[in-house]
């Protein structure tokens, strides 16, 4: 990197430090520190939370999958747009669950089932995301290692240190500094911070991008696939091993099981300033994922271009010594994208995608440590206490955990090989907890007959199925040298199948008694005093039947939200209806490659590049409010101790009256 690009990275990390050191003053209780005092508006969530999704390690595993499948695979994606749509309109899950007032997963376990279960779904959950969290940062760190070219190793005395592993040090320091500095409240600001940049800097990667390769070049290159392997015709592509359509069918299935079921950003879910606060951020994620879309198909397309285009031969002999250099035979396959745009990135441009590297490094490193870390403390720690700790100690037990978290993370990831796709490793990882956990939320937000005794044999029938996966995958792998039939994705889908059947049957076989959801939701005669209506709107009548009701649309939103949300639905089933009539055409007559490359060209670069530009604006403005907004309630909300996670007969301890 020039010296231009080490100012370019330097300076939007400093704002995003000071940030840190700046909202840590804003925690003064247990509730600050795990949920920022259930005080965070729409665009605070939906901004942070994206940015999540921004780190290096989900580049790569995007690049990864982009330069096996291509397109193809988006496009039977669009199978779930309706599912996804009413999911995300609906509030499916988030919006009960943040009715409960939870402030974890497992918090809300035990209003619903038992202490007992709340434990050991806690301490489930917490091994399950540690190993799941385990690659994140070492992948982020040999991304890094090699997009700056810096050597593999480095001497220290007579021994070599590879380098990934000093980088690794070095951002999980800085990741666990903003966790643990002001809990979800410095993590969820630095997030918008860095969301906000990024949507900046997405366009300047992309406008760089569109100066160098030609919508030619890309063409020819993507095209230049055997058949049965197709880059851009999705009905010539079933010879795709892995990121085919039966990929995308098992996860459209995952995408309603597994719904608030992962807890890597725990802390979101229970922030919102209200239920439909929540619902709204995943709304609006709907609209702003459309420019990270963008950018990820524009640095893989120019890798690949790259890479395999004859103009740039020269350049791509380079790429090609360097990636020969590397003796992990797995990272060899992981690292050729980021170190491909190492050499093709221009001055300037690099140091841009190099921020939008780290700061998805800091961002999403630091949720993860401030979810896990957190829930070994209010999950295990808390309910297995007979006194609850002080405020103080509470709030130093749970910065030493994230600290534990971290160390943890650096030692697995020095040591641990990882022997399948990014993506199937967190799929396997999350079945070991989302497999049964998925029975147990549903039926326990949604189903008054859903008992203890059935969310203990789902979680334990899913738990056990997907660990006994890995293992066999394992031994298949390092023992007999033999490819395991099954990957990770496939392994979590038929345990999740079983999960549910068994939490069926068993919750039907032992219920004794309907439970009370309308207090655990506070609805009905359990339910807030509300405020006051205004003379207009009690004047109004109520609509009982539209289309907004079908797909989730209720009187929680205002004239603006429908439009958000009713734009967002129909231009996505636009796009749904092109997808079933282009599908059934293509059963009589196969569309040409060149249909193909054009239907690609504006659904996949020019439009992405539009709502780019459109999303960039309205976010900026949308987060700069409410994180202004954010402070002013955190200062002048009275703290509660009782709110600490501490749960008494099914309910929340700071609602039960007791001192």
């Amino acid at each position: 990197m020039s010296l231009l690009d080490w100012i370019i990275t330097a300076v939007p990390l400093l704002i995003v430090f000071a940030a840190a050191i700046y909202s840590k003053r804003y925690v003064r209780s247990v509730a600050d520190f795990m949920s920022a005092n259930r005080s965070a508006g729409r665009y605070l969530l939906c901004i942070a939370g994206g940015e999540m999704q921004a780190g290096a390690v989900v580049f790569v595993a995007s690049f990864e999958n982009f330069s096996r499948a291509g397109f193809s695979v988006s496009w039977w994606w669009r199978i779930a747009t309706p599912v996804t749509l009413i999911l995300a309109i609906s509030g499916f899950v988030w919006y009960r669950y943040r009715e409960t007032r939870a402030m974890t997963l497992a918090q809300f376990f035990e209003i619903r089932y038992s202490r007992a279960f709340r434990v050991f779904a806690g301490v489930l959950g917490f091994l399950a995301g540690i190993l799941n969290f385990g690659i994140i940062p070492a992948v982020g760190a040999r991304a890094l290692v090699y997009f700056l070219q810096l050597p593999e190793t480095l001497p220290i005395f007579s021994m070599h240190l590879p380098t990934y592993v000093a980088l690794m040090a070095v951002f999980l320091g800085i990741t666990a500094f903003i966790a643990i500095s002001g809990g979800v409240i410095t993590v969820m600001i630095v997030n918008t911070i860095e969301g906000i940049l990024s949507q900046l800097f997405y366009l300047v990667v992309i406008f760089a991008v569109l100066s160098l390769f030609s919508w030619t070049q890309m063409s020819e290159v993507l095209t230049a696939r055997p058949p049965g392997q197709s880059m851009v015709n999705p009905f010539d592509s079933f010879g795709v091993k892995d990121f085919n359509i039966w990929f995308v069918l098992m996860n459209i299935f995952a995408i309603i099981y597994r719904t608030g079921a992962w807890q890597n950003a725990g802390a979101y879910a229970s922030a919102g300033l209200t239920p439909h606060e929540s619902r709204m951020a995943a709304i609006l994620t709907g609209w702003r994922e459309m420019a990270k879309t963008a950018v990820i198909v524009f640095l893989a397309l120019a890798a690949i271009t790259y890479l395999h285009h004859p103009d740039f031969s020269q350049g791509a002999a380079g790429v090609h010594d360097a990636v020969g250099q590397i003796s992990d035979q797995q990272a060899r396959k992981q690292m050729e994208t980021p170190i491909a745009l190492a050499h093709l990135l221009p001055d300037g441009v690099k140091g841009v995608f190099c921020v939008i590297l780290l700061m998805g490094i800091f961002g999403g490193d630091a949720t993860h440590l401030h979810s896990w870390g957190s829930i070994f403390v209010q999950d295990i720690l808390v309910p297995l206490r007979r006194k609850p700790f002080g405020t103080r100690t509470h709030l130093t037990v749970l910065r030493l955990s994230i600290l534990g978290v971290a160390c943890f993370a650096f030692l697995f990831g020095a040591f641990f090989h990882v022997v399948d796709f990014i993506n199937m490793w967190w799929g396997l990882t999350e079945a070991i907890f989302v497999g049964g956990a998925g029975s147990a939320i549903i039926g326990g937000l949604y189903w008054k007959k859903g008992t203890t005794a059935g969310a203990w044999a789902a979680f334990l029938t899913g738990s056990i199925l997907s660990v006994g996966g890995i293992i066999a995958q394992q031994i298949s792998t390092h023992v007999h040298g033999v490819t395991f039939p099954l990957n990770g994705i496939q392994i979590g889908f038929f345990a999740t199948l079983v999960a549910i059947a068994v939490y069926v049957v068993t919750s039907l076989l032992t219920c004794r008694e309907e439970f009370n959801l309308e207090r655990m939701l506070h609805r009905g005669p359990y339910a807030p005093p509300a405020p006051s209506a205004s003379p207009e709107e009690a004047a109004k009548p109520e609509r009982k039947v539209g289309w907004g009701k079908v797909i989730g649309i209720d009187k929680d939103f205002s004239r603006g939200d429908k439009w958000i949300a009713g734009g967002l639905f129909g231009w996505n089933m636009l796009w749904f209806g092109v997808f079933v009539v282009v599908s059934l055409w293509n059963l009589a007559a196969i569309w040409p490659t060149a249909w193909w490359l054009k239907y690609w060209h504006i659904t996949a670069i020019s439009l992405p590049i539009f709502f780019a530009v459109v999303t960039g604006i309205w976010f900026t403005w949308g987060g700069i409010r409410d994180m202004g907004t954010l402070f002013q309630r955190l200062r002048d909300h009275k703290t509660n101790a009782l709110d600490d996670g501490t749960v008494v007969g099914h309910q929340n301890l700071d609602e039960t009256g007791k001192k």
